[in-house]
C-alpha cells in the first residue's frame, strides 16, 4: 500500500497529498506514509481508531459515536488536525465516499480522505499567485486568529501600522495600547466568530498625532470545512476624505462585476462603465482581434494619416449620451499613429500619464487629426492610457479622459485607474485562456474517444458525449466497447478527476491501458486491479483520487455478464418488462489510489435487457446528490425505453429528459446497449 499511495500523493505545484480511508462508523482502516508524516500517527498507532482521535479537544468532537465522527468528516475544506505531540494544524480537506446505491452513507460505507497542510497549499501553484495579487492591493487587508492575534496581513495594512499598531504579525486586539480603543472592534470580532455574520463597512475613528483618522472596516468569518470558525478577515480602509470613500465603493463594485462572466467583450464594456463618472468622463477599452473570438477576420485597409489599424474598440463610456468623445463604436476598428501614447503604452508597457493634456502644435495630434478635432469639441484636457497585462502578454490599453470634471488627474486617480485595470486584464486573461483551452481540450476529448464504436451480432451499443456547460471546462470521461474472444463484449465507463486539456489526456491514456489489458482476457476484477497498479506506479498527472472506471463482460453464450467498478456508480439495469434496478456491486477505490483489491459481480441478462453506463454527470449537481440523481435516471429510462425506439435516440431522449436547456454543470459520458437473441 505505501509505494502506491505515495505515488498517488503526489498532487499540483509539488505538494504532497496525504490519503486515507475511514469506514461508516469513522474508523481508520487505511493510512499512508504521507499520513505519517503529518499527524505523526504511525499506522499502527492509528488503524483501528476513531478519526475523532485527529480532531481538536476543543468539544466538538463526540468520541464513540460513529454517526457523530461521519457528521465530523469534512468533504472539502478547510479544517484543523491534531498532531500526535498535541499542535494543531490547518489542513484543507478532500472526503469522497465509496459507496453507491442504497449503501451510499450506510455505516458500511467508507470514504477516501486526502489532506494538504494549508501553508503548503498557499505557497505553491495558484496560492501563491493569489497570495501574490493580494499582498499588492490598496487595500488593508489582514487574519485574525480566535484569539484575536494578528496572524497575516498585506502591504497597505503594514503601512497603517505607524498610526494603528495592531497590524503587526503576533499582535493581539487585547493588548493595551495607550491612546487607543480596541473594545469596539474586539466585540465586532467576536461576533463575527460566534454567528458567522459578516460585519460589512463598520466606521472606526481614533486620534494620530492629533489628526483624526477614519476606517471602513468589513470583517468576515475565516471557517473550516466544519463550519467551526478558525478566525476573522478584515478590509480595511482609510477615507478621512471623500475622494478616498467614492474610490473604496468603486473597488467594491469592480470586485462583483469584474470576472463574473468568462466573456471578454462584457467584461471590457464592465470596465469602461464602471470608471463613469467616479474616476473619469470618458473610457475606452480597446483590445486586439485576437482576443475577440467569433469575430469577422479584420480586413486590413490600407494606411491611412491616422495610422494603422491596431485594435477593436471592446468597451467604452461616456457621462454624455451617445458617447460624442469616441471616434470608433463598439467592434469598429481604431487606427492608431504610430507616435500617440497608445503606441508607446503597447511598447513600455508603462502608463501614460498626462494630468493637462497638451493640445499645442508639435504634439501626436497632429497626426491624429481626428482625435485633434475631438479633443477640442469635447473640451477634454486630462488624459490617463494604460496597458492591459495579465501574465506577461499585454491584451489592449484602457484609455480615461476628463471633460466636463474641471479637475485634471492625480496620482491616486492613476493608482486607481491601474488597479481596476489590473483586475480587468486579469478577467479578460481568464476569458481568454478559458475560450481557447476549451476548444482545444474539447477537440482532444473528442478525438480520443472511439469513432467507430460497434456491437456485435448478440450486443447493440450506442453512446453520447456531452461536454460541460459551465466554466470547468471539459473533462476527462469516456466510454469504449471491445470485443473479446467467443463473441463477447466488454462495455466500459469511466471519469478522470479534473478537467481541461490534462484531464483529456489523461483520458486517453486510460482508454488505451483498459484496452490493452482486455485483450489479455482477463476477469474484470482482475482487470481493475492491474489499472490500479499500473496508474499508482505512474501517478504523474493524476489527482489524488485518479479516476473512476465501470468495467462490465457480456457472454452471449451464457447469458451472463460479469462486472466490477472502481468508486465508480453502477450500471442501470432494464428488463424487458420495464423494471428499472441498480445492481449492488462493491465500491471498491478509484484507479491510481493503490488501495486493497476489487470484487466482480455475475447476473444473469435475458434478451431484451437494456445496459446504461454513464458517468456521474449524468445523475449528479449541484441541488441533488447520487441516489435522488440515480432515481431520476431510472424514472427516465422507464419512461423513454417503452417508446420502442432505436438505441440512438434513446441516448439523446434519456440525456434531454435529464438535462433538458439548461448547460450541463459537469461532463456526461452514456453508453447503452441492448441484449439480444
Amino acid at each position: 500500500m505505501g509505494d502506491g499511495m505515495e505515488a498517488a500523493g503526489s498532487v499540483r505545484g509539488g505538494a504532497t497529498s496525504t490519503v486515507a480511508v475511514v469506514d461508516g462508523a469513522g474508523t481508520v482502516i487505511g493510512w499512508t506514509q504521507a499520513a505519517e508524516e503529518l499527524t505523526g500517527y504511525p499506522a499502527a498507532d492509528i488503524l483501528g481508531r476513531p478519526i475523532g482521535t485527529l480532531l481538536p479537544r476543543d468539544g466538538h468532537d463526540r468520541d464513540g459515536d460513529g454517526d457523530g465522527e461521519r457528521e465530523h468528516l469534512p468533504r472539502t475544506g478547510l479544517t484543523e488536525v491534531r498532531r500526535r505531540d498535541g499542535e494543531v494544524v490547518i489542513v484543507r480537506v478532500e472526503a469522497a465516499s465509496l459507496t453507491f446505491g442504497d449503501d451510499a452513507g450506510s455505516r458500511q460505507g467508507s470514504w477516501l480522505v486526502s489532506a494538504i497542510p494549508a501553508a503548503t497549499e498557499l505557497s505553491t501553484g495558484t496560492g501563491a499567485l493569489l497570495e501574490s495579487l493580494i499582498s499588492s492591493f490598496p487595500v488593508a487587508m489582514a487574519i485574525w486568529d480566535r484569539n484575536l492575534r494578528c496572524v497575516w496581513m498585506n502591504e497597505a495594512a503594514e503601512k497603517l501600522s505607524d498610526g494603528y499598531p495592531y497590524y503587526r504579525v503576533g499582535r493581539s486586539l487585547t493588548e493595551v495600547i495607550e491612546g487607543i480603543d480596541t473594545e469596539a472592534v474586539q466585540d465586532a470580532m467576536r461576533k463575527v466568530l460566534a454567528d458567522g455574520r459578516p460585519v460589512i463597512d463598520r466606521e472606526a475613528r481614533w486620534f494620530h498625532r492629533s489628526h483624526e483618522r477614519a476606517m471602513s472596516i468589513s470583517l468576515f468569518p475565516l471557517e473550516g470545512a466544519d463550519g467551526r470558525p478558525l478566525g476573522v478577515r478584515s478590509v480595511a480602509l482609510d477615507f478621512s476624505n471623500s475622494k478616498a470613500r467614492d474610490h473604496l465603493d468603486l473597488l467594491r463594485e469592480a470586485s462583483v462585476r469584474l470576472g463574473s462572466t468568462l466573456d471578454v467583450t462584457k467584461t471590457a464594456q464592465e470596465l469602461a462603465e464602471l470608471a463613469i463618472p467616479v474616476l473619469a468622463d470618458h473610457v475606452t477599452v480597446d483590445l486586439p482581434e485576437s482576443m475577440l473570438p467569433g469575430e469577422e477576420p479584420l480586413q486590413r485597409p490600407a494606411t491611412t494619416e491616422a495610422g494603422i489599424p491596431v485594435f477593436r474598440r471592446a468597451g467604452v463610456a461616456s457621462v454624455h449620451d451617445g458617447t460624442p468623445q469616441s471616434s470608433w463604436e463598439r467592434q469598429e476598428t481604431v487606427f492608431v499613429p504610430p507616435g500617440s501614447p497608445f503606441m508607446e503604452v503597447l511598447h513600455s508597457r508603462r502608463p501614460h500619464f498626462e494630468p493637462v493634456l497638451d493640445t499645442s502644435p508639435g504634439t501626436w495630434l497632429d497626426l491624429d487629426p481626428d482625435r485633434a478635432r475631438t479633443v477640442h469639441a469635447t473640451g477634454m484636457h486630462s488624459l490617463i492610457v494604460i496597458p492591459l497585462q495579465a501574465r506577461g502578454d499585454v491584451l489592449g490599453v484602457a484609455t480615461f479622459a476628463r471633460t466636463t470634471n474641471p479637475a485634471p488627474f492625480t496620482r491616486d486617480d492613476l493608482q486607481l485607474a491601474e488597479e481596476l485595470v489590473t483586475r480587468a486584464a486579469l478577467s479578460l486573461d481568464n476569458a481568454r485562456r478559458y475560450t481557447r483551452e476549451r476548444l482545444t481540450a474539447l477537440a482532444l476529448q473528442r478525438d480520443l474517444l472511439p469513432h467507430d464504436l460497434c456491437g456485435t451480432g448478440t450486443v447493440e451499443v450506442a453512446s453520447r458525449y456531452l461536454p460541460s456547460g459551465t466554466h470547468e471546462g471539459v473533462g476527462g470521461d469516456w466510454y469504449d466497447a471491445i470485443h473479446l474472444p467467443g463473441a463477447r463484449i466488454a462495455l466500459v465507463v469511466g471519469d478522470v478527476t479534473g478537467h481541461g486539456i490534462n484531464a483529456a489526456a489523461t483520458m486517453g491514456r486510460l482508454r488505451t491501458a483498459v484496452r490493452t489489458l482486455a485483450y489479455l482476457d482477463l476477469p474484470p476484477d482482475e482487470l481493475l486491479t492491474h489499472l490500479d497498479h499500473l496508474i499508482a506506479r505512474d501517478a504523474r498527472g493524476f489527482e489524488a483520487t485518479g479516476a473512476t472506471c465501470l468495467y462490465v463482460v457480456h457472454d452471449p453464450q451464457t447469458g451472463r455478464c460479469t462486472m466490477a467498478t472502481a468508486g465508480h456508480p453502477p450500471p442501470a439495469i432494464v428488463s424487458p418488462s420495464g423494471d428499472v434496478t441498480f445492481p449492488s456491486l462493491s465500491a471498491g477505490t478509484p484507479i491510481g489510489v493503490g488501495l486493497g483489491t476489487f470484487q466482480s459481480h455475475e447476473l444473469y441478462l435475458p434478451a431484451g435487457t437494456l445496459l446504461a453506463l454513464y458517468t456521474d454527470g449524468l445523475i449528479e449537481t449541484r441541488q441533488a446528490d447520487l441516489d435522488t440523481g440515480m432515481a431520476r435516471l431510472g424514472d427516465a429510462l422507464a419512461r423513454e425505453a417503452r417508446q420502442s425506439v432505436t438505441l440512438e435516440r434513446l441516448c439523446t431522449a434519456v440525456i434531454d429528459s435529464i438535462v433538458g436547456d439548461a448547460p450541463a454543470e459537469d461532463d456526461i459520458a452514456l453508453l447503452m446497449a441492448r441484449i439480444q437473441a
